[in-house]
Parts: C-alpha cells; sequence; structure tokens
C-alpha cells in the first residue's frame, strides 16, 4: 500500500486511528522526493528538517485529539508564496536568495492547521508563463513523460502531486 497515493481523507483516517505515524507519512513523501524529483526537479527548496519538525508537533496535536483536518498531511507550497524563514525564489534569480520575515496568510493558515510542509514547489518564473519552462532555476519535467511539460505556472505543483 502506497499511502502517498491516497487522498487527504484517506490519510487523515489512518493518522487519526494510529495506523500510521505523521513522520512515517512525512517519510514515504520525502523518500519520493529524494527518488523522483531529481529527474522531474518539481521542487526548488526542500524543507526536510522542517518536515520533520512540523510532523512532530502535528503528531501530538493528533495524539491529544485536538488535530485539525489538515494536521499532518504533507504539503508543498508554490515557490511564490512567502514562507517565513524559508527561501523563496518566485523561481527566479533576482530572488534566488529571499528568505521572507513573514508568511503569507495561506501560510499562518496552513501552519495553524499543523500541515507539514516538505518545501517549495518550481513554477514558471514569476508565475509568467504557462509550461514550467520558464523557471529561471530549472525546468520541471512531467512524471508521466519526461519529455514532457507538467503546464502551467504551476507545473512544480503539478509534478508534486502526480
Amino acid at each position: 500500500m502506497d499511502i502517498t497515493t491516497m487522498g487527504i481523507r484517506e490519510q487523515r483516517d489512518l493518522l487519526n486511528r494510529h495506523e500510521i505515524s505523521v513522520k512515517e507519512l512525512t517519510e514515504c513523501y520525502l523518500n519520493r522526493i529524494e527518488t523522483y524529483d531529481p529527474a522531474l526537479q518539481s521542487y526548488i527548496t526542500v524543507t526536510k528538517e522542517q518536515a520533520y519538525q512540523d510532523a512532530e508537533a502535528a503528531q501530538k496535536k493528533i495524539d491529544d485529539g485536538t488535530a485539525a483536518p489538515l494536521c499532518g498531511i504533507p504539503l508543498a507550497i508554490k515557490d511564490n508564496i512567502c514562507t517565513d524563514g524559508v527561501r523563496t525564489t518566485c523561481a527566479s534569480k533576482m530572488l534566488e536568495d529571499f528568505i521572507p520575515p513573514y508568511n503569507a496568510t495561506v501560510m499562518e493558515k496552513l501552519i495553524a492547521s499543523d500541515a507539514v510542509i516538505t518545501g517549495k514547489a518550481n513554477m514558471d518564473e514569476f508565475a509568467m508563463g504557462s509550461s514550467c519552462e520558464n523557471s529561471a532555476m530549472h525546468p520541471t519535467h512531467n512524471p508521466h513523460g519526461l519529455d514532457r511539460v507538467p503546464g502551467g505556472s504551476s507545473g512544480g505543483s503539478a509534478a508534486v502531486v502526480a
């Protein structure tokens, strides 16, 4: 059973029933990133250490019975969403070293829900494009055919989900 192919509700049920831990779920995703991302190039930044810290905090909420619906669920964040302390490049060399000192509102909400952030997904530079070939970092490849594009300015996110 590959739990990374399950929907969020199925994963949530497994976590709530303590059939898997948040750490185990997170490790499954991080292992997939390590295995497939060298070819796909769907991530700009992988936040492995932060993901494990998020997983530990989420597990406490699940154990306490106070878990929100996204608690413990691994997520990738498009690289144009400011994330406090995490490199946010908008897939541009101009912002290659930018580390925001604040979170976008959506990040505040995801953090409050104890989601596990695996990293920042590639995109067309400043989200201006339609193929994810126009990232200044690297193009993202379609997981169903590496010679194809994933499509959209959110191609990194699309490849991560696929």
